[in-house]
């Protein structure tokens, strides 16, 4: 009789047969595992081809830092300091932001759809971050016209940024004020001349001082205003009255296209106060800017009166969209210092080496700011322009609407709150 066993269940399946069968599993396996990656399941395989989880990351991190030149000060800010990820994920995103902000007004003033003046900040970004951080949303803050960073910080969109730049109702300012004059809660501008926001921040610092408020002025002005005599005389006033104001010197090393060294005798600005105590900080490091204002905040909640910063920062533009800022210094110069001293990639070389981030996140972040500020130039393009009636509007927060006499006596426009 035949020695096959077909037919016979009691004998299962002929060889032949079964390595199909079998073969016809592990193929089966092999798809649905396949299919799996594909999907992105939880699979345990996904770590072959997807993302690092989120557990994966360190929480924080220590770090050495710059430490300060003092000036009248025995101790000064620490020379390490904690990154918690949040912390520097929120860093990175803010300066990210400002950095591609200016870079697309710049592209924006080049096309002729934002006018006039406009002084761009990228470079410095981390002056501006690392004080907010380390200041209350109910402190005050007052700055010069280099201002688009510090409106960023202080609460402002982007998309009201860039309508205020070219011009538009929906602009922060409601399209009066343009690049130099930019307004938020507890920020005062945004101030077009050279220096005049400085007897205005003691002014601020005095109101928190008489309205016994626990509150500080945080008052913002560059080298090429360092020299002007309204600051000496602010010194002056603010020692006498122990007014609670941080006077910060951003010195960008150049006012206009002339050199600190030779507008000024002593480029040790943080010594300018004489009986101020002052910090020199490297205002490239957004760290070193966070704990130095952590520091001078607190000197002067203290009640021991003002006390004066230096950020030694750099702008990659020139002084503003007029000045191509080449003629004064060398590109090799500005390139240096980008590929030295850059405070994003500073930060973000950081958190890579402490494993507080990857470079997917990173970039995942970069792609969604890419897109903010692209939809923010575009409301900034479509939005109207205030109509030729509303002129007058605004002129006081909270008052009655009265009239305002035009350019002769028979014009007159309704102002408006």
């Amino acid at each position: 009789c035949s020695s096959s066993n077909s037919g016979n269940p009691l004998l299962g399946p002929p060889a032949s047969l079964r390595l199909g069968l079998e073969f016809s599993l592990v193929m089966t396996k092999m798809l649905r595992l396949l299919g799996n990656l594909i999907r992105g399941s939880n699979s345990p395989a996904k770590v072959l081809v997807g993302s690092r989880n989120y557990a994966d990351f360190a929480s924080e991190a220590s770090f050495d830092i710059k430490k300060c030149d003092l000036h009248r000060v025995e101790e000064g800010p620490p020379s390490t300091t904690i990154l918690t990820r949040e912390d520097g994920l929120k860093y990175y995103r803010t300066m990210q932001l400002i950095r591609r902000m200016e870079l697309k007004a710049d592209q924006l003033y080049k096309q002729k759809i934002i006018r006039g003046f406009c002084h761009l900040y990228d470079g410095q970004e981390a002056c501006c971050v690392g004080i907010e951080v380390a200041i209350e949303p109910t402190d005050h803050l007052i700055t010069a016209y280099r201002s688009h960073g510090f409106t960023y910080t202080r609460g402002i969109s982007a998309k009201e940024i860039m309508a205020e730049l070219t011009g538009r109702r929906g602009g922060c300012a409601k399209g009066r004020g343009g690049s130099m004059h930019m307004y938020a809660d507890n920020f005062y501008g945004g101030n077009g001349i050279v220096g005049a926001q400085v007897p205005l921040g003691a002014g601020i610092a005095l109101a928190c001082k008489y309205l016994e408020k626990n509150e500080i002025c945080v008052t913002l002005y560059g080298d090429g205003a360092a020299n002007q005599g309204q600051i000496f005389e602010t010194y002056n006033m603010a020692m006498l009255w122990k007014l609670p104001c941080i006077f910060i010197c951003e010195n960008n090393r150049y006012g206009m296209g002339t050199s600190v060294e030779r507008a000024a005798a002593s480029t040790d600005y943080y010594k300018r106060g004489d009986y101020i105590p002052g910090l020199r900080v490297d205002g490239m490091d957004v760290l070193c800017v966070r704990e130095a204002t952590k520091f001078a905040a607190d000197h002067c909640r203290s009640g021991k009166g003002p006390i004066l910063m230096e950020l030694q920062t750099y702008r990659y533009h020139g002084h503003s969209m007029s000045d191509p800022g080449v003629s004064y210094r060398t590109r090799e110069e500005i390139q240096e210092v980008r590929s030295k001293s850059d405070p994003i990639t500073m930060l973000k070389d950081r958190m890579l080496k402490n494993n507080l981030s990857s470079i997917e996140e990173l970039k995942e972040i970069d792609a969604g700011i890419r897109k903010e500020v692209e939809e923010a130039a575009q409301f900034a393009t479509t939005d109207p322009e205030p109509a030729l009636e509303e002129l007058a509007n605004y002129i006081y927060s909270n008052e009655s609407a009265f009239d305002v006499r035009g350019t002769n006596p028979w014009i007159k426009y309704r102002s408006v709150s």
